[in-house]
């Protein structure tokens, strides 16, 4: 601002000069009513009245060394350092886009009744932008309905089975150990008495062959009563071993007990068949496992298409401020359930999108401020993402993305377009400020010509930030030093010069 304010004021003093000489040579004419200049005509101005005056200083310093043999050796134009406040900022442009983007999908399967937006419409959260066929929406709910019903009908169904399965395999246990001592009682009565007949058909037999041998005895005496009474007792105990009453009341019992031991027996085979039966039908532990999982997984699924068409009633609402970048529902056209609809932008949540080069990385981070131009209005923005991995652009040099939050966005932003982006890197107050210009590089570093008493003096210095104009001074120079501000070739330290400060 100080160096404005000196420009200006030269200029001022350099026109004064100019309408001297003109009073001189010619009638005074009369003056017109002068009107502010703006910033480029002014520094439009600055540069003409610069030139004019160089060429008079010139055409003076010429003339003066033809006079004197020791005068100046070259004319500097210089520049004092100033102490002021300096803004570093990088100026680049880059496209208006936004941090939140919303894919509708359809969750149902229903015909599409109406579409309330067109591609590019902005919209409000909270507007309807697709809404479901009515009638549709009621009739696949009746249909989820009858599938939970169903669902649950067969799973009772299948739990019902397999209770009866496991009451037959139940029964045909208890059954079967209880068939099993019964058929060992019998088997163990049916062998007392074949012991028993068995038994007494030997006592028998035994007494018969005592009684022939007693007969053998009596043989020669046939018309004795011993012999006549052997043979009675003899023929006696034939009938006894054909007819005895215990022996045949023991064989009905035998007879009676083996037909109950076939019984029993046929009995234990059919609950034994029944038990296989049953645990070959049974559900396992993991069978019912899975029934029960399926019949879970089937009442989910009909809950949750219930739920999707009963939201589905309500239509497609925008959840936030957007415009509406893609649009595929058609009025009346069916869209199957997992389909787009349509994508929305958000206009709350915008940013720019930039690139920054090599010679800027340095200079950016996260959270430093900016300002964002879109078409004529200027909104505040920060730096909210700085991508960790180059990228090449279309001249192939490596460049860094960077996000721009707009933090006071509004309607007018437009997604899509062009924006420029002034971002403020750095600032410094109370700062030694010179011109770009002056400020060169050699071997040894950057350095700046100054000039003390006509000489030309070589200074080393450190410099800081800098702007499009000015740079930063933090060491090698002071406030009020004269600094050449166009160094060429044929300057060398220690020459005699003749400054012009601007």
């Amino acid at each position: 601002m100080s160096d404005k304010k000196t420009d200006e004021g030269k200029t001022e003093n350099m026109e004064i000069t100019l309408m001297e000489k003109d009073k001189k040579g010619k009638e005074k004419k009369p003056k017109k009513e002068k009107k502010p200049l703006d910033r480029a005509a002014r520094k439009k101005r600055r540069r003409i009245i610069t030139v004019v005056v160089i060429v008079l200083i010139a055409a003076a310093f010429v003339g003066k060394n033809l006079l004197s043999e020791e005068g100046p050796q070259a004319y500097v134009a210089t520049a004092s350092a100033v102490t002021g406040e300096i803004e570093q900022t990088i100026n680049t442009s880059g496209t208006v886009t936004t941090e939140k983007t919303k894919s509708y999908f359809s969750d149902v399967s229903v015909k599409i009744d109406k579409v309330s937006v067109e591609a590019g419409d902005a919209v409000k959260a909270g507007d309807m932008l697709v809404s479901y066929d009515a009638d549709e929406i009621a009739k696949e709910r009746e249909l989820a309905e009858l599938k939970v019903k169903s669902a649950e009908g067969s799973y009772r169904n299948s739990l019902q089975s397999n209770n009866e399965k496991l009451g037959d395999i139940n029964e045909a246990n208890v059954n079967i150990e209880v068939l099993e001592q019964q058929i060992a009682f019998t088997e163990s009565c049916i062998t007392d008495l074949e012991n028993k007949i068995e038994k007494k058909k030997n006592d028998l037999a035994y007494e018969g062959a005592l009684l022939q041998i007693s007969l053998l005895d009596w043989q020669d005496q046939p018309d004795s009563e011993e012999y006549m009474g052997l043979q009675k007792q003899v023929q006696l105990n034939s009938y006894e071993q054909q007819n005895n009453k215990e022996i045949r009341g023991w064989q009905d019992e035998l007879d009676a007990q083996n037909k109950i031991l076939s019984e029993l027996k046929e009995y234990r085979s059919e609950m034994k068949s029944q038990r296989s039966s049953a645990e070959a039908g049974k559900m396992t532990s993991g069978a019912r496992q899975e029934l029960e999982a399926q019949n879970q997984t089937k009442e989910i699924e009909a809950a949750d298409s219930i739920e999707d068409l009963d939201a589905a009633a309500g239509g497609i609402v925008a959840e936030f401020d957007g415009v509406v970048t893609e649009i595929s529902a058609v009025e009346g056209g069916s869209m199957t359930a997992g389909s787009q609809l349509l994508k929305l932008e958000s206009t709350q949540d915008v940013m720019v999108r930039i690139t920054v080069t090599k010679y800027d990385l340095d200079k950016i981070a996260m959270g430093q401020k900016a300002v964002v131009t879109i078409g004529s209005k200027e909104y505040q923005g920060e730096v909210s993402k700085i991508n960790k991995m180059a990228e090449k652009n279309n001249s192939g040099a490596a460049v860094v993305g960077t996000e721009i939050k707009i933090i006071n966005p509004d309607s007018d932003v437009i997604l899509g377009v062009e924006a420029k982006v002034v971002i403020s890197t750095a600032q410094e107050k109370n700062a030694v400020l010179v011109p770009v210009t002056a400020v060169n590089v050699d071997m040894n570093g950057e350095f700046v010509y100054v000039v003390e008493s006509g000489i030309l003096v070589k200074k080393p210095v450190v410099t800081g930030i800098s702007s499009d104009t000015m740079v930063q001074v933090t060491e090698g120079l002071l406030e009020g030093e004269h600094v050449v501000v166009d160094v060429t070739a044929s300057l060398t330290e220690g020459m005699t010069v003749m400054e012009m400060l601007q």
